[in-house]
């Protein structure tokens, strides 16, 4: 299925329908006087986060949604029936701004969650509402109101608790094949993973978190060389950052150099981004020059920077040490944020 992300789409909200003049006229009733119905309500377009979604594949076929507009009033007193909402079905995750404002209407963060993002217009007032003791027979009745009318932008950013981030090829694919039951495109080239991929993984009795996978960064990504920045965005919802190094690729000048790069386009697509915890991790430790190299990473980072952690994906190598270790982390950062919304009073 192809991975679809970012989506402009326009809605259009059901007019309502216009209110009905009418009089009575029945045998026997010699003044029968006004009996038109109302309008019915124009239906709304609503925007529901469902779970069994993974794209926003559908929204890129069909651009339009319209809601039903309100059926007009007719005599003897019937009202109009309200028009049918249209309803647009989109991945948990989902953000939805208005285009021209900037506006974010909804985060869809859970299942069901749901909004209106244009309303019905109202159904206009039938002859019946206007009678009055100096006018027995009113001939006025109200328009239907026109429904409101957006173009939205809709984007997906996924819900994972932890975001894999690194230059191409340094194993991000491998480690979330070997970690949880994901399997994503795994080559000897860069640029592998051409969209996020997302996997469960357990550490724990009953315990789990989820991981996502990011396509590689590199140098001036920022300005959209190699696949650009525009993953990010799913690894902004994330509690935690593993960013994966290639033991085998440090240099003797400039050893973290690749760490540099990577923590520069972050800072540069947002710099909220950048203050995320990280867990500094070492692959390709089974390669005899990732091994050699590993002394030397770990005396360069020593205390003042992240966590730190070897591993091999490929061989498994550390693999449980590491889950052990993400696994503690995001439970302090639980820890601390209800900490936060106790102390903020929420």
């Amino acid at each position: 299925m192809k991975f679809v992300d970012e989506v402009r789409v326009k809605v259009k909200a059901g007019d309502g329908g216009r209110g009905c003049v009418s009089f009575r006229r029945e045998k026997y009733v010699p003044r029968g006087g006004p009996n038109g119905g109302d309008g019915g309500d124009g239906g709304d377009v609503v925007v529901i986060a469902d779970a069994q979604l993974t794209t926003l594949l559908d929204l890129r076929y069909q651009k339009q949604y319209r809601a039903g507009r309100g059926e007009h009033g007719r005599g003897k007193d019937q009202h109009g029936k309200r028009g049918e909402n249209r309803v647009i079905h989109v991945p948990v995750g989902t953000v939805v701004r208005d285009e021209r404002t900037g506006e974010i209407l909804a985060d869809l963060k859970t299942p069901g969650d749901r909004v209106v993002v244009v309303a019905g217009g109202k159904g206009g007032k039938g002859n019946a509402h206007f009678v009055s003791s100096t006018n027995r027979s009113p001939r006025q009745a109200q328009p239907g109101l026109s429904g409101e009318e957006k173009e939205l932008d809709v984007e997906l950013r996924l819900l994972a608790d932890v975001g894999i981030i690194g230059l191409p090829n340094a194993g991000k694919s491998t480690l979330i094949a070997a970690i949880s039951a994901a399997r994503p495109k795994i080559a000897d080239y860069p640029f592998t993973t051409l969209v996020p991929n997302l996997g469960v993984v357990t550490y724990g009795e009953g315990k789990s978190f989820v991981v996502a996978d990011i396509p590689g960064l590199i140098e001036g990504a920022h300005r959209g060389e190699g696949l650009g920045d525009k993953f990010l965005k799913h690894v902004s919802r994330t509690s935690l950052l593993i960013h994966l190094l290639d033991a085998s690729r440090v240099g003797e000048e400039n050893p973290l150099a690749d760490l540099e790069v990577v923590n520069r386009e972050l800072e540069l697509f947002d710099p909220a981004l950048a203050e995320k915890p990280q867990i500094m991790v070492a692959n390709k430790i089974d390669l005899p020059e990732g091994r050699a190299k590993l002394q030397l990473l770990k005396n360069l980072l020593g205390p003042a920077f992240p966590p730190f952690c070897a591993i091999s994906a490929v061989t498994g190598e550390g693999l449980p040490e590491l889950k052990r270790l993400v696994g503690v982390k995001l439970e302090e950062e639980k820890e601390a944020k209800g900490e936060d919304r106790i102390a903020a009073g929420l």
